[in-house]
């Protein structure tokens, strides 16, 4: 099996493909990591046949609408899923043939209504269903203790004990775990009944996602098109971003990790605010958000291919900031429109 985990701000996401037929899939994939999942499927030889979110994600913007329209493969998610634009929707028990290897959907319902994980032979990719040392939350949308309890103690922990446990976030570095490891050592499977397990999930008083208000409602539509967010008059193309560059009433903002920046270059004068920190910038009393009430500029943000700019102008319209607009098909549209790069912008992140 050729097999990559992939994490990226406590988002697990897994790219598996069958080494006979170089068929793949990509499971849970989140925006800021496009790139990388391109780089991984190439370095395989891999030909992805699906691209699956285990559920409705509340705390990152999913790649996956992104990613099923560039490969040009269907969009999996469960049955139950809100989002329209899902290609194809399992059911519980149903399979997912990539190559001669073979996914099981297994509906566990608890975090999320539609959430589902994928067993194969050896190893079991939880979703939000089962983490390591935890399990998923039941105070967003749709959760439910009970539902969860049963999915996880009436499915999930009927697997093998050898099964190998692939969550789709981590937050202390863990990258793996077993059936049998979390049965004997995640506390919150240490309950004596369904009762006590619910009073341990209600009692918990979490604070909500950091993105949740955001990624919710996009995610429940897989992401903002494109050009949906060009109806809206927030897109702006590669020839007139050019004629901008210089003016002092707008301001460029590359939404890019360091090593994509360093990679494929900066356009001049922009400044750096990397997409996972875009909640705390575009708030009142961010950097952005200050930016745009103190000055009235406006805010061109951009990144790869225009993914994470068109889910941040989504944000921060959403927050009154109506000057806010993106660069439609980012740095890759940039380049074959002419636009002057540089390694050597101003950093403020």
């Amino acid at each position: 099996m050729i097999f990559e985990q992939v994490a990226a701000g406590g988002c697990q996401s897994y790219l598996v493909g069958c080494p006979e037929t170089l068929s793949g899939v990509l499971i849970d994939p989140e925006i800021s990591q496009i790139d990388r999942y391109k780089a991984l499927a190439a370095r395989h030889g891999l030909h992805i046949r699906y691209v699956v979110d285990t559920h409705t994600h509340a705390d990152h913007f999913s790649a996956s609408r992104d990613l099923a329209r560039r490969f040009g493969v269907p969009l999996v998610m469960h049955r139950l899923a809100p989002a329209p634009h899902a290609d194809l929707r399992l059911d519980d028990g149903d399979m997912l043939a990539v190559g001669n290897l073979r996914l099981r959907a297994l509906h566990t319902p608890g975090h999320t209504r539609d959430s589902m994980c994928l067993v194969m032979d050896d190893r079991v990719f939880t979703g939000d269903t089962l983490l390591i040392g935890g399990t998923g939350r039941t105070d967003l949308p749709t959760g439910d203790p009970h539902a969860l309890y049963e999915s996880l103690f009436d499915k999930l922990l009927k697997l093998p004990a050898e099964t190998l446990v692939f969550p789709a976030h981590d937050y202390k570095g863990d990258t793996v775990s077993t059936i049998g490891e979390e049965k004997a050592f995640n506390p919150r499977l240490r309950v004596q009944s369904v009762d006590a397990y619910i009073a341990l999930m209600n009692g918990l008083n979490l604070p909500n996602p950091k993105m949740m208000d955001v990624a919710i409602p996009a995610n429940m539509r897989v992401g903002l098109a494109q050009d949906e967010v060009a109806r809206r008059g927030w897109a702006v193309g590669v020839d007139e971003a050019i004629g901008l560059l210089g003016r002092a009433d707008v301001v460029l903002i590359d939404l890019r990790e360091k090593g994509e920046r360093e990679k494929h270059g900066v356009i001049p004068g922009s400044l750096h605010a990397p997409y996972p920190d875009l909640r705390e910038n575009i708030s009142r009393g961010g950097m952005l958000h200050e930016l745009a009430a103190a000055t009235s500029k406006r805010l061109l943000f951009y990144c790869a291919f225009g993914e994470r700019s068109a889910m941040a102008v989504q944000a921060a319209q959403s927050l009154g900031l109506t000057t806010a607009c993106h660069l439609t098909g980012g740095i890759d549209a940039w380049q074959k429109g002419g636009g002057p790069l540089t390694c050597k912008s101003t950093i403020k992140s």
